[in-house]
């Protein structure tokens, strides 16, 4: 709410081409939506339509990614997740809602699970709020089945540690339904060792078709 009323006394500033008037123009929204890359969202390889090279092997079907995190998309992903901007969130799942295209209706959305203590610095759950703004966008249902274990943090992490740190950082407490399609949902995808953990244990779960969806790749290496 505070974020809408301030954009009254002082309208956003478009974070691709500063025009007046929107977090992201229409134009720059097409510009990113149409430059949609079709990389491997774990190691970059082209990969086609189903967003996983030959030589990855993941616990999850298919996958979806805007692109690098670069340009736009890093000013945007950095201003909602490190500079409280609550309405970047719209904007970044309604990109992501072009890439994924129209979604089964037995499509549940399930979003990695934030750190209590960033939820308490931003004041909002910035994963579950990408899911559901998507879940909206899509008319399928947000879900958050899987469950921390543990709350490390991964930011500034080497790779190795983030690996370790997520071998066994999620759990699902229920039995899921096989007629179920799972969508994980998160914003930022580094090593690729959250996804695949959260997947795992979907899969461990009882899920027969676990999907994944990030805004950006960032690899560290």
């Amino acid at each position: 709410m505070i974020d809408t009323l301030l954009s009254y006394i002082a309208p956003h500033l478009c974070f691709g081409c500063g025009k007046t008037g929107a977090l992201l123009c229409d134009n720059c929204k097409y510009n990113i939506t149409e430059e949609i890359s079709d990389a491997c969202i774990t190691c970059g390889a082209p990969a086609g339509v189903a967003g996983i090279c030959g030589l990855c092997t993941v616990p999850y079907d298919r996958a979806w990614h805007l692109g690098e995190r670069t340009a736009v998309i890093r000013r945007l992903v950095d201003a909602y997740k490190f500079e409280n901007v609550y309405d970047a969130h719209t904007i970044l799942a309604d990109l992501l809602a072009v890439r994924l295209g129209t979604l089964p209706s037995s499509t549940i959305l399930v979003p990695i699970p934030t750190i209590g203590t960033h939820i308490r610095q931003r004041g909002y759950d910035h994963t579950l709020l990408l899911a559901k703004r998507l879940a909206k966008r899509q008319n399928v249902s947000v879900s958050p089945l899987l469950k921390r274990q543990q709350n490390t943090m991964q930011r500034g992490a080497s790779k190795q540690k983030r690996v370790e740190q997520a071998k066994k950082a999620y759990i699902v407490n229920e039995k899921l339904d096989k007629t179920k399609d799972y969508l994980i949902i998160d914003d930022i995808l580094t090593t690729g060792a959250t996804i695949f953990s959260a997947a795992k244990a979907l899969k461990d779960a009882g899920a027969q078709h676990v999907w994944a969806a990030v805004i950006a790749r960032q690899p560290l290496d």
